[in-house]
């Protein structure tokens, strides 16, 4: 295989992988303060991304971001205010089933917002590669050049010429050692590398935070000590949820956007969580770029329709051979170290 090509497919694994990790933050933070797996956190991605979608149509890009990060930081507090909290004394079991039919609520939901075809932000940076291809551009110039043969050679030369794309521009793109990616994979980088980063900081250095952490570590003695562990359970929803829509938003130029997407997601994240040990948000972030490159070249060697067969084997094989994950050491959780 050409060197470029390991390249392309190791920065294409790394991107997804990334967003992967996002996922199981969102996990993480939710089962710390709860004890739960929140199987709607797919949801979340869909629902940010779709809002931010239909927001554009009215203000600018960043704005519309903006708002549909907070739309379903909202929406994920109410989550947990409607349906989890007014549970009590549930088991995790059951309340882990009412996340899986919060999935499927919130699913038919954006399909009958949005409907089932897919849809995109645009490019952050740059814009989409146009539809017109190189090569029948240059057929075109061709066929002219045959025709006014004569005025070209001396006006222009021999040298070959070609028209410009006909609509948009060319994708806006970086090379990093031969391989070619478009700037908005730098975005779903540095927006992923920046979520994890602030949330290590709010979780170790603000009171809020320590809070949080204090409730992950026991959360009857952080009751006794005056923290309100309610409003932490509420709080970790809506960063989880919010965190999820900031990623749906980043990716949704590359992958698009539709509205059973969030199951996939929810999988995916949710192996990642396992993979790294549950709770444990720094290893989720090695598990998910782990699991991102072994898509990715998988992808290189076999059929595509066996990338959605990896994280099932992957998860599988964990919960058989190492439940705790390949990366925890003791039952810890990422609240407690972060």
């Amino acid at each position: 295989m050409d060197f470029a090509l390991i390249v392309q497919y190791a920065l294409s694994g790394i991107t997804v992988g990334s967003v992967y990790a996002i996922v199981a933050i969102g996990f993480n933070i939710i089962y710390c303060t709860t004890g739960i797996i929140n199987f709607a956190q797919g949801e979340f991605l869909v629902v940010g991304a779709m809002t931010a979608i239909s927001l554009t149509q009215v203000v600018p890009l960043p704005v519309a971001i903006l708002g549909a990060v907070l739309i379903t930081t909202v929406l994920g507090g109410l989550v947990e205010l409607v349906f989890i909290r007014q549970v009590r004394n549930a088991s995790v079991l059951r309340l882990v089933v009412i996340t899986i039919g919060l999935s499927i609520l919130i699913r038919e939901a954006v399909l009958h917002i949005w409907d089932e075809k897919p849809w995109s932000l645009p490019y952050f940076t740059g814009t989409a590669v146009s539809t017109v291809s190189v090569l029948r551009l240059v057929v075109i110039t061709i066929g002219l050049s045959i025709l006014i043969r004569e005025a070209v050679l001396h006006i222009w030369d021999e040298k070959p010429w070609s028209l410009p794309y006909f609509t948009g521009t060319a994708v806006s793109t970086v090379s990093i050692l031969g391989a070619h990616i478009s700037l908005q994979v730098l975005w779903v980088l540095g927006v992923s590398a920046v979520i994890v980063t602030a949330l290590t900081l709010f979780l170790r250095y603000t009171t809020t935070g320590q809070a949080m952490r204090a409730c992950a570590d026991d959360r009857m003695a952080a009751r006794l000590c005056g923290v309100n562990d309610r409003w932490m359970v509420t709080l970790s929803f809506m960063l989880s949820a919010g965190i999820g829509a900031l990623a749906g938003c980043v990716i949704s130029p590359i992958t698009q956007t539709q509205y059973d997407m969030g199951a996939p997601l929810a999988i995916k994240g949710f192996t990642v969580a396992i993979l790294g040990g549950l709770g444990n948000s720094m290893a989720a972030v090695a598990a998910g770029l782990f699991l991102g490159l072994l898509e990715a070249f998988v992808v290189s060697v076999l059929p595509a329709c066996y990338k959605e067969v990896v994280a099932i084997v992957v998860l599988l094989s964990i919960l058989v051979l190492r439940p705790s994950g390949l990366f925890a050491r003791r039952e810890t959780s990422a609240l407690r170290t972060a």
